[in-house]
């Protein structure tokens, strides 16, 4: 439920600065997509096809229906996007400035779309959510089982996260194993001796950033579908910052991503279920019982993000081009 958003997005941020273009838009990129997502959901929604598929039992078009949601909210968040690769790439902007400044904008045009829509702060669908018409569970597949795999993997599912895993293995493979992959990396290490080579340094980063924001809509409204209820308010909990953390933490690279996601996660969990969490199945909740507030467990996963930054920064290499503007002048 945390681990995948934050696995996704970490990857959009990866894609960004490995061609050169520091994405710190990363949260209001989620905030949009998530915003782009459920106002999709709501038209299909309008026009009776959830109702109808799921009074048929129709549970394929609804994931399919979740499928083109993914997609749409893909190319929102690629043209909100383009606001960070116009300003970076063609006007040579401080990147850092640009990317804090749609971070404030995102929410605040969110709340204002939510308003004008449902007069209210939040937007949600029509009736029901996601445990109503995208939740994938055993009496769907037909399956009886009561195995730590089935029960896992399969029952009370989202399609997203596997969706999102697929993704990040398809893309990391294109990032380190195909020609696209190592220009975009060269252009985020030395653009000018790309240049010389016939690569257009400006398409690239261009790619990188559409692909990032791509990456980041599409977190963003798997986090609003499996953590939020499909909903839309302006925030995602932070969850963007987060994913900056793991991809540092991760040094740039994938399957260091994917494992740093796990163990935010994990703190993630802990900072939402302590109250009911039984580590070795005695029916008692020790970390309820310890005493420590409620808010310590929810501070959790920041307060890692803080020690592990410190402890790892010094070790991280970031791509030596990045937050540089491009200038074919230079040598």
């Amino acid at each position: 439920m945390f681990a995948i958003p934050l696995m996704i997005v970490a990857l959009a941020g990866v894609f960004a600065e490995r061609s050169g273009i520091i994405n710190l838009a990363l949260e209001g990129t989620m905030i949009f997509g998530a915003f782009m997502g459920v106002v999709f959901c709501r038209l299909l929604q309008k026009q009776g096809l959830f109702e109808t598929a799921r009074a048929a039992n129709n549970w394929q078009a609804l994931q399919g229906y979740l499928l083109l949601a993914l997609l749409f909210v893909a190319l929102a968040g690629a043209v909100f996007a383009l606001l960070l690769a116009l300003a970076a790439i063609n006007f040579s902007a401080n990147q850092t400035i640009v990317g804090t400044a749609m971070n404030m904008l995102a929410p605040a045009l969110v709340l204002f779309l939510v308003r004008i829509i449902a007069h209210q702060n939040a937007l949600g669908l029509l009736n029901g959510g996601s445990a109503t018409f995208f939740m994938i569970k055993k009496a769907n597949l037909g399956i009886e089982s009561e195995s730590f795999f089935v029960e896992t993997f399969i029952n009370k599912a989202y399609l997203t996260t596997y969706f999102c895993i697929l993704v990040f293995v398809i893309l990391s493979v294109i990032l380190y194993k195909t020609r696209f992959g190592l220009r975009l990396r060269a252009c985020g290490e030395n653009p000018q001796a790309a240049a010389s080579l016939g690569i257009n340094v400006y398409k690239m980063r261009y790619a990188g950033t559409l692909i990032s924001g791509a990456l980041a809509g599409i977190g963003g409204f798997v986090f609003s579908v499996t953590s939020a209820n499909t909903t839309s308010n302006g925030e995602v909990a932070g969850m963007g910052f987060l994913a900056l953390a793991v991809m540092i933490f991760g040094n740039w690279k994938p399957l260091n991503i994917a494992l740093d996601a796990l163990l935010f996660g994990l703190f993630k969990c802990i900072g939402a279920s302590y109250a009911t969490l039984d580590i070795n199945g005695d029916g008692i909740f020790k970390l309820a019982e310890i005493g420590v507030s409620p808010y310590f467990y929810r501070l959790l996963p920041y307060l890692i993000t803080l020690i592990v930054l410190m402890l790892t920064s010094k070790s991280s290499r970031a791509p030596k081009a990045e937050g540089q503007p491009y200038d074919k002048g230079m040598r």
